[in-house]
């Protein structure tokens, strides 16, 4: 059975792919510097925590550097969600994924960011082949989206009673929500 590294970004999308990975050695990898503010990152990683003991994943988790997003963001602060940021979001995650899996001798890598319908899958694919190339740890190149991840995820969350944020995760994208909030408020 190959031993794969699974870099999760929250429990929601982690629910949406348990099934498309039988047949592999799971490990969680929780690594997300992109998470804001600090206290939605611990509720997303409170509750990977109780998806990885219900389901008897072993979790790893990364080092929470803000830091490193934010330094990766500079210059595209104003760049609606998907761009360029995103795409720096993803290499900064993957790297790290395929750098771990590399150093602790796993067969391959892989992400649940493709779970989301608002994750470009080419974006992810993209750069985790280049990583793929530099670690020589091979990248499980799945869409979970396209295998009925987010349905999976909607119902599994709520049977579950897991946390189901309505936001990608850092501050720009927490900042859209607020934003589109408060215009549908001021249409009504």
């Amino acid at each position: 059975m190959k031993k794969i590294l699974l870099h999760v970004c929250c429990a929601p999308c982690l629910l949406g792919c348990i099934d498309s990975l039988r047949g592999y050695e799971v490990t969680l990898f929780f690594y997300n510097p992109n998470i804001h503010p600090s206290g939605e990152y611990l509720k997303r990683l409170f509750f990977v925590r109780k998806v990885a003991q219900k389901y008897n994943f072993q979790l790893v988790v990364g080092d929470y550097d803000f830091n490193q997003f934010f330094e990766i963001s500079k210059g595209k602060e104003m760049e609606k969600e998907g761009g360029e940021r995103c795409s720096g979001c993803f290499e900064l995650r993957l790297e790290k994924v395929a750098k771990v899996a590399k150093d602790k001798r796993f067969d391959m890598f892989t992400t649940t960011l493709s779970v989301s319908p608002h994750k470009d899958f080419e974006k992810i694919k993209a750069a985790a082949r280049k990583l793929e190339n530099k670690y020589g740890v091979e990248f499980l190149a799945k869409n979970f989206n396209q295998e009925g991840g987010m349905k999976i995820s909607i119902e599994l969350c709520k049977s579950s009673e897991i946390y189901r944020q309505n936001y990608c995760g850092c501050m720009f994208s927490l900042n859209n929500r607020i934003t589109q909030k408060q215009s549908i408020i001021s249409v009504q």
